[in-house]
């Protein structure tokens, strides 16, 4: 299977989707009948996530490689070093590289909600960019490494400044290509890679786009990774929020155009986040 550094050698322009693992059997019925779905349309690659401390593990690399053996689309898999030793690491990686595995997203990840004041010692990586290092150092070039970008700054970084350093590092460190957190407001993008270039920083940054179906649960989510929320969402959506079939019209247009102008900016492409649905993901794409 390809990795996506071999994709980017001949595409100027990449289009994803994001997908995560069902708690349940009936999630996970609804997940299949999605990603049949979204297979036949011209996507490059999927990224399938994975929770704090491999809660997921089993399932996100289930997920991939079925994803690549059935729908023969490259699979991206997320990673996550929090609450993982470093031999655990290895190990992990090493069975990933096994089963042809071939592109990581690097994550420190959050602890878990269970293990809120959970602290990295000696016998664990303390940072992504110690990650990445890592992988690039013991594994070559088998993987290519996507690090997560924050537009608006990681929300425990100091400044925009500080999180623009702290993302080169990652770069430095063995880093391909930055997969950025979600966006509303096109002019943080934009700054953001301003602020990159300005830095040295040359690697893709892919804008990563949640399509609204859900006014409130949007809201909610965004408060959650420190995401803000424009005034003109809240005032597109907030009047429709109990209407459903309003709310995801209203939510593929604002999509559309968000998408529009950031690949009419130069953005390489786009990410879509989601939540595990065809829509409005598959009209928006077929749009663009």
């Amino acid at each position: 299977m390809k990795k996506l550094a071999d994709i980017f050698k001949n595409k100027e322009r990449t289009f994803s989707f994001e997908i995560f693992p069902p708690k349940t059997e009936k999630g996970m019925e609804a997940l299949e009948l999605a990603l049949r779905d979204l297979s036949q349309l011209p996507f490059d690659f999927v990224s399938v996530t994975y929770g704090a401390g491999g809660s997921s593990r089993d399932t996100t690399s289930a997920l991939v490689c079925a994803i690549q053996q059935r729908y023969h689309l490259p699979a991206m898999h997320h990673f996550t070093c929090v609450l993982h030793t470093k031999e655990q690491v290895r190990s992990i990686l090493d069975h990933l590289k096994a089963s042809d595995v071939r592109t990581l997203l690097a994550l420190r990840g959050d602890p878990p909600k269970d293990k809120p004041d959970w602290k990295p010692g000696p016998e664990n990586f303390k940072y992504s960019s110690e990650l990445v290092a890592f992988i690039r150092n013991e594994y070559g070039d088998h993987f290519s490494i996507g690090v997560a970008g924050f537009p608006e700054g990681h929300p425990l970084a100091k400044d925009n400044a500080f999180d623009a350093d702290i993302l080169k590092k990652k770069i430095d460190a063995g880093g391909d290509f930055v997969m950025t957190q979600l966006f509303f407001d096109n002019a943080l993008y934009f700054d953001y890679v301003k602020r990159l270039r300005a830095l040295g920083v040359t690697a893709r940054i892919i804008p990563g786009i949640l399509p609204i179906t859900n006014y409130e649960g949007a809201v909610n989510f965004c408060k959650g990774c420190g995401a803000s929320v424009p005034q003109q969402i809240h005032d597109i959506f907030s009047p429709i929020a109990d209407n459903k079939e309003k709310t995801l019209e209203a939510g593929t247009r604002f999509a559309i155009q968000q998408c529009r102008e950031l690949l009419a900016g130069g953005a390489p492409g786009i990410h879509f986040y989601t939540l595990n649905k065809t829509e409005p993901v598959r009209t928006i794409l077929k749009s663009l």
